[in-house]
């Protein structure tokens, strides 16, 4: 039978599902799990010992700033902006949810996103989200004003997974007046887009790394879709001896195959289907290969020449590549990764494909 050891006085309860009035009580208030949402929050002026969860009174209890010895409870997800409140509310988390989940993130959360805040939450007690557009990551002329910013929705999205910390800094929270401490990224992030993006992997390392020391994190979530920025981070990682493990998890995609990004609210529908062209550039080479071409340079030929006919505008790169080092094969060696990096019109898009023997 769960227990809950209430250990503060005088807190503030947000629910109490189902599990009536109890003495000491004063004013609580009952709702069932059925609606979804909690009723409004009453005040009580104080809690005594113990609250007991039996068979006559099955339910949980919902509090904020209480301190509990029980993991039977239900967080309400905290919502901060601020390093010290940061630090606060995991102090707290760490008292009842250890080790905690990290994912961070840009904002404007689709299904890709929600997909790596589910994983994490499914393998970890605790789950912060951190949502910060990173100025240090975007270049000259990049898209850092016009990127897709969708804060209320955002945190709504998150609230209703029951995340339990969402972190929103500012600019100035981030890089404070005065900063000028950088990391220099690996050797895996100088070519593909450290050809083409010159300061980006400086500023993703960075960002990463001072969110790693402020979560305090043991596992880290990304996903594949930035499969150099997620290799740049494990290697960082594994150079600088960080005791973070770093998960990456798999490509979503939107029904017609094209994978889930931000930045594709910038499509129009004509947009859009020549954007296709780099999933279906991805699934013929994968064809080629598993029919028998070898020959790495042929290959890297036939994606150029399939992205141009299918309608983008320009192509950056489309590479077969080794899954660690992203070194250009030219011949062809399981595992390999596929990268692509195209414009359509005004929007850059990448996306990629592993394969395996």
């Amino acid at each position: 039978m769960p227990i809950l050891t209430v250990k503060s006085v005088g807190t503030r309860i947000f629910a109490c599902v189902n599990v009536g009035f109890f003495p000491g009580l004063t004013g609580a208030v009952c709702s069932t799990l059925t609606g979804g949402t909690a009723p409004a929050v009453t005040d009580i002026p104080q809690i005594y010992g113990f609250v007991r969860i039996g068979p006559q009174m099955s339910g949980i209890l919902v509090a904020t700033d209480l301190e509990c010895e029980s993991k039977n409870f239900v967080r309400r997800m905290q919502t901060v902006r601020t390093i010290a409140q940061l630090r606060l509310a995991l102090k707290k988390l760490r008292e009842s949810a250890d080790p905690i989940g990290l994912v961070p993130t840009m904002g404007a959360l689709h299904d890709g996103h929600l997909s790596l805040v589910r994983t994490c939450q499914h393998e970890c007690p605790a789950t912060v989200v951190t949502i910060f557009v990173n100025p240090a990551q975007f270049g000259p002329g990049e898209d850092l004003t016009r990127y897709p910013r969708s804060i209320e929705a955002d945190v709504q999205k998150l609230a209703d997974l029951k995340v339990d910390v969402a972190f929103l800094p500012a600019e100035d929270e981030i890089y404070p007046a005065g900063f000028s401490t950088y990391v220099e990224p690996p050797q895996v992030s100088k070519g593909l887009e450290g050809e083409f993006r010159d300061t980006h992997f400086r500023g993703v390392a960075t960002v990463v790394l001072k969110l790693f020391n402020l979560t305090g994190t043991r596992r880290a979530y990304f996903g594949q879709k930035d499969y150099q920025q997620a290799l740049v981070i494990r290697h960082m990682v594994r150079d600088l001896d960080l005791p973070v493990e770093i998960c990456i998890c798999p490509i979503v995609r939107d029904t017609d195959g094209l994978a889930l990004s931000s930045r594709n609210i910038y499509l129009s529908d004509l947009q859009r289907q020549a954007a296709l062209a780099l999933i279906r550039t991805l699934r013929q080479t994968e064809q080629s290969i598993r029919q028998g071409e070898n020959d790495g340079r042929a290959l890297m030929a036939q994606m150029n020449r399939s992205l141009i006919a299918g309608g983008v505008t320009a192509v950056d790169y489309a590479v077969v590549a080794d899954t660690e080092t992203l070194v250009i094969q030219e011949t062809v060696r399981f595992p390999l990764v596929m990268l692509i990096a195209a414009h359509v019109d005004q929007t850059r898009l990448i996306d990629n494909m592993i394969l395996q023997d």
